[in-house]
């Protein structure tokens, strides 16, 4: 049996678009190529198991969507399994009917946050066969291939739904039972990690890439994001499964700089380990290690001690300056603990990018400003080195999503606006202040201040070539929230 996974070309003016391994959609004018680890794990894992599997990623090879189709026609798969968000899925839904329009026999199927959130809703609109919801579709994707090459033997697990003519029925619920130290170590080469090795504003040394030790986020509680959806429970791989795979990059395939895409990277006891582990391998003086972390969650020593260990880049979530804000979206965080441990962890030696949302429906123009100015203040001191700054989206199932539908702040019917160009729920002030806040914030890098903390901070040539390519990411940012004359609302 063959089988394509695939991310399919879905490029347009907008840009190109961010779909795999990301939480929050967004087109980019200067592409950011994310390695899709769960996708390469399923790849991985039918290859082990003796299926004949095609990598087919057109965002990240450039591939059209004549050149697509043709391509599928000669593969001839039997199943052909793709990534979807909200904001492409009608892309998705139109591909899927030509695919099964051309190759009759083809049998397709659906996996990620917006379909776990509506799975009846792409049978009605398209002709998928499956849809896998819940984070742990490598291992579910691997059953129902089993289960179609062998039916009687083979019983689907919970969580897949399938096409019954004209309705679809379901296997019931997903679980997260599945243990993922078990899992093998991606197949990098059949997954063509290369193409994702550079393309990647967070890297500051290339060759990198991507990993997963958890499963994902042990906080879980944010009430905009969508991934709580498919992974309800976090789990941990043990920290020697972790320190293997990463000795196996080093070693194998010479990776200088690897991301940790788990939602929030695991702390406590397990950190210490795994640092220690770091440092007695020798680890730390071969790889730098980046990772998504909550603020509080580490205190100045345990940041020294990520420092020693090799860590370097860290993912914070500031997302609002306005306590009534962070209390609302359950981010269980002070303005003065952001500010403290942001300041800690540059302190200790890392390097802290910062994440900040601009339209939520409750705050006032002056509130926003509140967030710009914690933001600016941040960079402009050096606490913060880096940041992104995105339009609130409300995400289908997510509390934030059923909080508009209860209240009625949605603006739009269609998922194509979901694509975070603008805001989606009602504003108490003017819509065209977004971009206006987004663009302000990304040309803080353009200040003398935060100019000449960057020149202080080069200590070698890769230095460099990241602030190179990290301007040519702030210019993409900016074009990306160019003011568009809003669209009318439905």
């Amino acid at each position: 049996m063959k089988i394509i996974i695939c991310f399919p070309p879905l490029n347009s003016e907008k840009g190109c678009p961010t779909l795999g391994q990301n939480r929050q959609f967004q087109y980019f004018k200067e592409p950011t190529l994310i390695y899709p680890v769960v996708p390469a794990i399923a790849a991985t894992l039918l290859k082990q198991n003796g299926f004949d599997v095609v990598w087919l990623d057109c965002l990240a090879q450039n591939i059209t969507q004549e050149d697509f189709f043709a391509m599928v026609k000669e593969q001839t798969p039997d199943i052909i399994a793709f990534e979807t968000k909200a904001p492409v899925i009608k892309k998705e839904w139109e591909i899927v009917n030509r695919l099964k329009k051309e190759n009759p026999k083809l049998l397709t199927a659906f996996f990620g946050d917006h379909v776990t959130a509506l799975p009846q809703e792409s049978f009605e609109h398209s002709g998928i066969d499956y849809v896998l919801t819940g984070g742990d579709y490598d291992f579910l994707l691997l059953n129902l291939c089993k289960h179609l090459q062998d039916p009687q033997g083979i019983s689907l697990e919970g969580g897949i739904w399938m096409r019954k003519g004209e309705a679809a029925e379901s296997t019931g619920d997903f679980t997260l039972e599945h243990n993922l130290d078990m899992l093998p170590f991606i197949d990098r080469d059949l997954t063509c990690w290369k193409d994702y090795a550079y393309k990647n504003g967070n890297y500051r040394r290339t060759p990198g890439t991507y990993i997963m030790s958890g499963r994902d986020c042990w906080w879980g509680k944010c009430t905009f994001c969508s991934w709580p959806q498919l992974y309800p429970k976090f789990r941990a791989r043990s920290v020697k499964n972790v320190l293997d795979e990463i000795q196996h990059l080093v070693e194998t395939f010479h990776v200088r700089e690897i991301m940790d895409d788990t939602g929030t990277f695991s702390v406590g006891a397990w950190l210490k380990e795994f640092c220690e582990g770091m440092i007695e391998r020798g680890l730390n003086k071969k790889v730098t290690l980046d990772c998504n972390m909550r603020f509080g969650a580490v205190d100045f020593e345990g940041y020294k001690l990520m420092r020693k260990a090799g860590f370097r880049f860290l993912l914070f979530g500031v997302e609002s300056a306005n306590q009534a804000t962070l209390d609302r979206i359950k981010k269980d965080l002070t303005v003065e603990v952001i500010k403290k441990s942001c300041k800690e962890a540059r302190e200790a030696g890392l390097y802290p990018h910062i994440t900040i949302m601009f339209g939520y429906p409750w705050e006032t123009l002056e509130e926003a400003n509140n967030t710009f100015d914690l933001g600016a203040w941040l960079l402009k001191k050096g606490y913060a080195y880096t940041m992104q700054s995105t339009v609130v989206i409300p995400y289908p199932r997510t509390p934030l999503f059923v909080e508009c539908e209860e209240k009625g702040w949605l603006t739009t019917g269609s998922w194509d606006d979901f694509d975070m160009k603008r805001p989606v729920m009602k504003l108490g002030f003017s819509e065209s202040e977004i971009p206006k806040l987004v663009q302000k914030l990304y040309r803080v890098s353009f200040s003398l201040e935060f100019i000449f903390r960057k020149i202080l901070s080069i200590r070698e040539i890769d230095d460099i070539k990241y602030f190179w390519r990290a301007f040519l990411k702030v210019i993409g940012h900016i074009l990306d929230f160019k003011r568009n004359k809003p669209k009318k609302r439905l």
